[in-house]
């Protein structure tokens, strides 16, 4: 018994070592702002419902940002949560403008595909009463409508944002939306979205997103058909990149990217992947990441640890320093990379700390492929199933295999004057 009593201490001053002496978060210290919706915005901190942190790694500015709206579209039951990873020399600014823009775009298409899936049934004889609200309305094409043309159209403004020179520079997205049992998930690029579910009363990780990675076949067939190269360069034999026809840069380590404007003619494309997964009671919380965390960390590593921390509102912070102390253990001689983590709780269990302005989020998320996602019989080996991302839960899908620490931009193409930044790819037409 002694014994036990003694494990479990040390557990707690380990964790409370990880945290320091900060890990009593405030939450009316948090930083709120509010939509012109009413939604709550939320850059830090923690809520009722999540749990945000960030930490700057050893490679110079912070490129990572993160947000959390709350009543997202104005519905009480409404959350949207993104991290973007920001990568080349304005990365941070290009992950910035995505995060202070893409909600609300992305909201303003949904409020739209909402009006008009209220118009259809308004207009048929169909019974709208099993619906709990309007965007219970929406189908899963709808949903999928929205990521992709949004996505897009934000790509589209950045290439003509004057402020924001994203010629070489780019970011991911991992976005969610959760409302009521319904889970959207928009993932563009290598961080990652995972599930916390119980199986047989034991904790097990559901991927929910595939890192898009160069060596993935479907993205590598479609970069070189664009006449892009997909090799991994021999000081780095285990990371595949993305270079130009005819010069040996930038060698980007995603597929997918905001931005990047040099590879955009060239296969890289601004096309999230969507699924949709409906929620059961077995389900606990989702993790959002950048790869800074999954570079490091196992899927059911992430899910033990943000089950140990000692309230819900240090669980992300808690992440974030075991990913840097793997780091500096894995990769001694590796400069740590930046680290945003948003960790959603799917009940409605007050956690520790209360909070005056928290909201009732719904609880309960099956997987929607997405149309554009054609996956060859090495992804099925790998993804359980012949649609979705859910994964096995013994393997992990990513390009990467925590091998070699990978930067995201090998080095930058040499420009020259005659080669505008602004360029827009033409050869790739994305979406619809």
């Amino acid at each position: 018994m002694g014994g036990c009593c003694s494990h479990e201490l040390g557990i707690r001053e380990k964790v409370e070592s990880d945290l320091g002496d900060e890990h009593e978060l405030d939450y009316e210290g948090n930083d709120i702002e509010y939509g012109y919706g009413g939604e709550i915005i939320r850059l830090k901190g923690c809520s009722r419902f999540v749990s945000m942190y960030c930490q700057q790694g050893k490679k110079g500015v912070n490129q990572d940002s993160m947000t959390v709206w709350e009543d997202y579209t104005g519905e009480k039951d409404m959350m949207f949560c993104g991290v973007f990873d920001g990568h080349g020399p304005l990365g941070h600014k290009v992950s910035q403008y995505i995060r202070d823009n893409l909600p609300s775009k992305l909201s303003a298409a949904i409020k739209l595909a909402q009006q008009k899936a209220n118009n259809y049934y308004d207009d048929s004889d169909a019974d709208t009463s099993t619906f709990d609200d309007s965007n219970q309305n929406m189908s899963l094409a709808s949903w999928e409508g929205c990521f992709i043309k949004t996505f897009k159209e934000m790509d589209d403004y950045l290439a003509k944002d004057i402020n924001t020179d994203s010629y070489c520079s780019g970011c991911t997205a991992v976005t969610v939306i959760r409302q009521g049992d319904q889970l959207i998930i928009g993932n563009l690029g290598d961080s990652r979205a995972i599930l916390c579910t119980r199986e047989r009363d034991q904790r097990v990780p559901i991927q929910l997103t595939v890192d898009l990675k160069p060596d993935l076949p479907s993205e590598a067939t479609r970069i070189m058909s664009c006449e892009g190269r997909v090799f991994a360069a021999e000081e780095e034999p285990d990371v595949c990149r993305i270079w130009m026809p005819d010069d040996d840069c930038p060698g980007l380590a995603m597929s997918r990217s905001f931005g990047d404007f040099c590879l955009k003619d060239y296969g890289l494309i601004s096309i999230p992947d969507v699924f949709y997964r409906k929620l059961s009671k077995q389900d606990e919380f989702v993790v959002l990441a950048s790869d800074g965390v999954w570079d490091v960390l196992s899927n059911n590593e992430v899910i033990n640890i943000v089950a140990s921390a000692p309230s819900r509102s240090v669980a992300a912070k808690l992440l974030v320093k075991r990913a840097v102390r793997a780091w500096r253990y894995r990769y001694p001689g590796s400069k740590v990379d930046d680290c945003a983590v948003i960790c959603l709780f799917l009940d409605g269990e007050q956690p520790v700390l209360s909070h005056s302005q928290s909201k009732r989020v719904g609880k309960h998320l099956s997987k929607h492929p997405h149309r554009n996602r054609t996956m060859s019989n090495e992804d099925n080996e790998t993804v359980a199933g012949k649609v979705g991302v859910e994964l096995n839960v013994n393997e992990e899908w990513k390009a990467l295999g925590g091998l070699a620490r990978a930067n995201s931009l090998s080095k930058l193409p040499r420009l020259t004057r005659d080669l505008s930044r602004r360029q827009v790819s033409t050869r790739f037409i994305q979406g619809s």
